[in-house]
């Protein structure tokens, strides 16, 4: 009985050998970017490795109609731009030639004042002209800016939509059909077990010259070294400190106990 509780925890200590679990290399807990409704789940994928598909689907059709509406308005404030500055370059033509006028009878004592006067008040209002026309053309600017900004914020919600998953295991997806998610709320629970890592929790006497010893699993001496190692005792075995060893991707299967020693 002693003996089987023994080998539920992570590691047994017994001189130098020690047993430790094979471990996924990463246990990922996906979180919702977004708030949004669950449309779909895909069940099926379940204990399954998946290379790339998409694991859980939410509601998108109001962002889609949002980033439409976007894509149409901007398109008529281009439309806009571009005509406000052709007419704009329309204006400082003729404000130029005002100008000249202008500036061309103002000095001559021979034309009559009224006549002067019109050229001026011509010339000043084809230049408030010309400045309110430039301002339009920028407030456009503005919202066009603007405008943008909300596309590239909609397209990024969208894909946050879609939840893809890439050279994952699927362990348990947490939500159904018809749940509301929050930003943060968790989705599914993923493990990568592209590599696997042992755990070990070794004494401070054990990790003197480690560095230069060989690990052996199973018996056999490997090239692995350590890959990461606490400096702070375990809360659990308090005269211990954890340590990973990371591994190719398994001959083992996952959970299993492994003998490692150091050599």
């Amino acid at each position: 009985m002693r003996y089987l509780l023994l080998l539920l925890i992570p590691m047994m200590i017994f001189s130098r050998v020690h047993y430790a679990k094979v471990e996924p290399y990463e246990n990922i807990i996906l979180k919702s970017a977004v708030s949004a409704q669950v449309i779909e789940v895909r069940r099926e994928l379940e204990g399954k490795i998946v290379e790339s598909d998409m694991i859980i689907q939410l509601d998108s059709q109001l962002n889609e109609r949002e980033l439409e509406s976007n894509r149409n308005a901007l398109e008529l404030i281009d439309n806009m731009i571009s005509t406000n500055q052709t007419i704009l370059d329309s204006i400082q033509e003729s404000l130029s030639r005002q100008e000249n006028y202008y500036y061309k009878i103002s000095a001559l004592g021979s034309i009559p004042k009224k006549k002067k006067d019109s050229a001026f008040y011509s010339y000043i209002s084809s230049k408030t002209q010309y400045f309110s026309t430039q301002e339009k053309i920028e407030n456009l600017n503005k919202q066009q800016i603007d405008i943008r900004y909300n596309i590239q914020k909609l397209e990024d919600q969208i894909s946050k939509k879609s939840i893809f998953v890439n050279n994952k295991f699927i362990y348990k997806l947490l939500v159904n059909e018809g749940d509301f998610v929050n930003m943060g709320t968790a989705l599914a629970q993923l493990k990568d077990l592209s590599r696997a890592k042992l755990v070990l929790f070794l004494t401070e006497k054990e990790l003197k010259n480690i560095a230069l010893k060989s690990i052996y699993i199973n018996g056999k001496k490997t090239d692995y070294q350590i890959s990461k190692q606490w400096r702070v005792a375990d809360e659990k075995f308090i005269s211990a400190y954890r340590t990973e060893i990371v591994i190719d991707n398994p001959k083992y299967k996952f959970s299993k106990l492994v003998k490692v020693e150091f050599k």
